[in-house]
């Protein structure tokens, strides 16, 4: 055995992700890892058993020629009598085993894979993909027959249309190589409880971690770091909150805000003057989630996000089903309630789609029934768009016109996700998770201001902000 060639060695990172017990794992987070050619010896594992089915997906087929290619080249090394098939886009090894390629262009093209079963499935560059895509083919992974292990994989960089989700769903829920763990409650036909677990993890990887691609190419590391900041940051580095498309590459969250004198639109809640103007945002949503936004204006138009209800489950992008006299009494509880929106005059701004009669009476007219009022948003999405960009530009003295508290989690998730449509390309994809989006964009062309440059400079470690010691005391008025 000694004198044999060997084809293909696992590096040691690569190692580590094949080593992994967890039923879903996600490996990458930056490029040059050699994710690919993990990908497609993992589906190898089990090829032995007549029995195995395996899959590897990407969103379009052209995506998948260089995996196939690169399938070519190892897998006839394992298996001498293995064949491809080109028609069904299949390897058909010796024991009766297969591996598959398949696509998801359209949302819909889940539904091609019905009826079918997988022990394996792996997804390759999974940030191109909707949760609901990833979701569904979950319920196609299970055995045909004893013996086989099932489990789901998946590579990814950050950017894409799917970043948002898989930025929640595995980087973000715990630190790296941290095994998280999800208890499900299933109940049986006879009315009995089954306790199950699965679990995931996150296994970063970068092109540090691939010394054979670094010394046959010693020069990629130079090609990667030339790419423009995001990119470069994404892409070198694994920067999950910077890739290539993200629509508002100003928004930044910095958790130490004002004190580590950087710049940040997050900031800590503060008492909200009571001759400020309030006004609450709307994107009605059924089997998508809702979202309310409360905005509080200073008396310089600078619009603050104080308050947010947002109508999501667990599941990303998946409404909790509520009717709109349900979504009202749940506003005016807020209202009550909340110490900085009680006792002021709010002007509600909503979707204009909410008064459509057609069939039969509108969202706006069943929620004035409980005496929540709403005035049609103008919804020209582009200037929309451009009203976000003014506000989140900082001017030279370091001051942005849109801050955010932090106590607004889902504004914070999901608008630093936000990517370009690859159609409209000055627009966002609205397949994303951009209710929060649609409805803090009503209120802010209800504010519209004129175009601002973003000026972030160098701040002086002296006076971060350029305002005398008073000031900075009573930084955004009254702040708790």
């Amino acid at each position: 055995m000694a004198d044999r060639s060997v084809i293909w060695r696992p590096q040691p990172k690569q190692a580590v992700m094949m080593a992994r017990p967890e039923y879903e794992a996600l490996y990458g987070g930056a490029a040059g890892g050699g994710k690919s050619d993990y990908l497609i010896m993992e589906a190898l594992r089990q090829v032995h058993i007549p029995h195995y089915r395996a899959i590897i997906l990407r969103k379009t087929f052209p995506q998948l020629q260089d995996i196939i290619s690169r399938s070519m080249e190892l897998y006839p090394y394992a298996d001498r009598r293995a064949r491809y098939n080109s028609t069904d886009h299949c390897w058909i090894f010796s024991s009766g085993a297969r591996i598959y390629f398949g696509s998801m262009q359209h949302s819909q093209d889940k539904h091609k894979y019905q009826g079918r079963r997988y022990d394996f499935i792996g997804f390759d560059e999974l940030t191109h993909f909707q949760y609901s895509e990833y979701s569904y083919l979950i319920s196609r992974n299970r055995p045909g027959g004893p013996g086989t292990r099932v489990y789901m994989r998946a590579t990814a960089n950050p950017g894409g249309v799917g970043h948002g989700w898989v930025k929640s769903y595995f980087i973000t829920v715990a630190k790296p190589m941290t095994p998280v763990r999800t208890r499900l409650k299933i109940k049986t036909p006879e009315g009995s409880e089954l306790i199950q677990t699965r679990t995931r993890i996150f296994v970063p990887s970068s092109v540090f971690d691939n010394k054979e691609l670094l010394k046959n190419n010693p020069n990629y590391l130079a090609s990667l770091a030339m790419l423009p900041e995001k990119e470069r940051n994404a892409l070198l580095y694994g920067d999950w909150d910077s890739f290539e498309g993200q629509v508002f590459v100003e928004f930044t969250d910095d958790p130490d805000g004002y004190e580590s004198q950087v710049y940040t639109h997050v900031i800590e809640p503060f008492r909200i003057p009571a001759d400020w103007q309030i006004y609450r945002g709307f994107d009605f949503g059924y089997a998508k989630p809702f979202s309310v936004g409360w905005h509080a204006v200073d008396h310089e138009g600078c619009i603050y996000r104080i308050r947010e209800l947002y109508g999501c489950t667990d599941t990303p992008n998946t409404g909790i089903k509520i009717e709109p006299t349900e979504i009202a009494r749940q506003i005016l509880e807020v209202e009550a309630a909340d110490p900085n929106i009680r006792g002021h005059k709010i002007i509600g701004i909503a979707d204009p789609s909410i008064f459509d009669e057609s069939r039969g009476e509108s969202v706006a007219a069943l929620m004035e029934r409980s005496r929540v009022y709403w005035a049609p948003g103008d919804n020209t999405r582009l200037a929309g768009k451009m009203q976000y960009h003014y506000r989140l530009a900082f001017d030279e003295h370091g001051r942005s016109m849109f801050y955010v508290f932090n106590t607004c989690k889902d504004f914070i998730r999901t608008i630093p996700a936000l990517v370009y449509d690859e159609k409209r390309v000055e627009d966002i994809d609205t397949t994303q998770e951009d209710h929060i989006y649609d409805e803090c964009r009503y209120v802010l062309m209800e504010n519209p201001i004129s175009p601002r440059k973003n000026e972030r400079k160098h701040v002086p470690q002296e006076d971060p902000l350029n305002m005398h010691q008073k000031e900075k005391e009573n930084y955004y008025f009254y702040r708790i």
